[in-house]
């Protein structure tokens, strides 16, 4: 529809044209006005290249203060070597491309795997992706819920260290125990310490170890049927390419008469962005053209889990969708049942009212309140009767 020049709407299109067909358009500029959020987080031993990565598939600095501390010395000694902990560090940055914003936050561990005896070191980060569950379930049964921020954890880069030959047994703990909670996408570091047929022998072996302990990495969906034969390609590439085996750069080097990403030795230069090379390319397009899938798994299948067993374990849902503590109810329920026997035994000496029975912890909480509320309600206008003149 226009409108003409003495104000008047026209209909430009065919007969029969209702104009629906426009609403993905109205979604469209709704969320570029909006912006997007994504949380990724990245786990893995020192020295292994994530802040690396990072900054290298976002081309921006996002540790710009990081100091690395060094192997021996009077700030890194023994005893911090043998009782160090695992951090929590969540660097927010808004990023711009072509109009379209996005909150990316990048939830960094240092600390994981560095002390000699590693073995619950991940209970802190299991901690940090089940507070993050409960901030949104909190928000989200609040009164106001327009502007929810979603620090939930939408993906995990697990970093797997390429001079063994598979997964330790820490790497087979952790990935076990967090693959029903976040999304899991397992990564080999420092690609350009392999050989083609290293690279190819240890990601047959980390698949293998995968399948064999039970662990539940993403998997891409498939391509619809109607989609475009190169995107059916670019899925297929992506999914025989986990475990992706990458190589982080932030440098610029001259190569064959251009300026690219790499990393330059004796023998040669290794492109970050050269698909022939590694599988920087392949990851960055995973993160980017399936990050609306991150989330909705995200919010379909993790968060729905934590949920349920939080509502179970610790609370119910009322008819309006908030979150009631069951003992508090409960406890007000029968407060409130306590102060209306009072009122309205306040009419006439030796009057008595019947209290409500004790509540069962499988009563529901909405039934509990309006049943108090009613029984209020009831002693009040009778107290009321007996005392209004005739």
């Amino acid at each position: 529809f226009s409108c003409g020049q003495q104000g008047q709407f026209t209909n430009p299109e065919t007969p029969g044209y209702v104009g629906f067909a426009n609403l993905p358009n109205q979604v469209h500029r709704k969320s570029v006005k909006k912006g997007f959020e994504f949380t990724l987080m990245v786990v893995g031993e020192s020295g292994l290249g994530k802040s690396t990565l990072i900054n290298s598939l976002f081309l921006t600095d996002l540790y710009p203060e990081r100091v690395i501390p060094g192997a021996a010395g009077e700030s890194f000694k023994t005893e911090e070597k043998i009782e160090r902990t695992v951090q929590i560090e969540a660097s927010t940055v808004e990023i711009e491309e072509r109009g379209v914003k996005l909150r990316l936050t990048v939830v960094d561990t240092p600390g994981y795997g560095d002390a000699i005896n590693s073995q619950d070191c991940f209970n802190t980060i299991i901690a940090y992706i089940d507070d993050q569950f409960e901030r949104y379930l909190h928000d989200e049964s609040g009164l106001n819920r327009r502007h929810i921020v979603d620090n939930r954890v939408h993906c995990c880069f697990y970093f797997i260290s390429p001079l063994g030959h598979g997964m330790k047994p820490l790497d087979v703990q952790f990935m076990k125990a967090i693959h029903n909670k976040v999304n899991v996408v397992p990564v080999i570091a420092k690609a350009d310490t392999l050989t083609l047929r290293e690279r190819e022998r240890l990601k047959r072996r980390i698949l293998d170890e995968i399948d064999e302990h039970g662990i539940k990495i993403y998997h891409l969906p498939d391509a619809e049927s109607d989609e475009d034969e190169d995107f059916k390609e670019q899925t297929r590439i992506l999914k025989t390419s986990i475990p992706f085996a990458v190589v982080g750069s932030n440098q610029q080097i001259e190569a064959k008469g251009k300026k690219v990403r790499g990393r330059l030795y004796p023998w040669g230069v290794v492109e970050v962005e050269n698909p022939e090379h590694n599988d920087f390319l392949k990851l960055r397009t995973m993160l980017i053209t399936h990050m609306q899938d991150l989330q909705e798994v995200t919010q379909d299948l993790h968060y729905e889990n934590f949920r349920s067993e939080r509502l179970k374990r610790g609370g119910r849902l009322s008819s309006h969708g908030y979150i009631l503590p069951l003992s508090p109810a409960l406890t007000q329920s029968r407060g409130s049942a306590a102060s209306c026997q009072r009122i309205g035994g306040g009419g006439t000496a030796g009057s008595s009212v019947t209290a409500p029975p004790i509540l069962q912890p499988d009563a529901s909480t909405d039934s509990a309140l309006l049943t108090a509320h009613r029984l209020c309600f009831t002693l009040t206008h009778a107290n009321t009767q007996k005392q209004s003149p005739l």
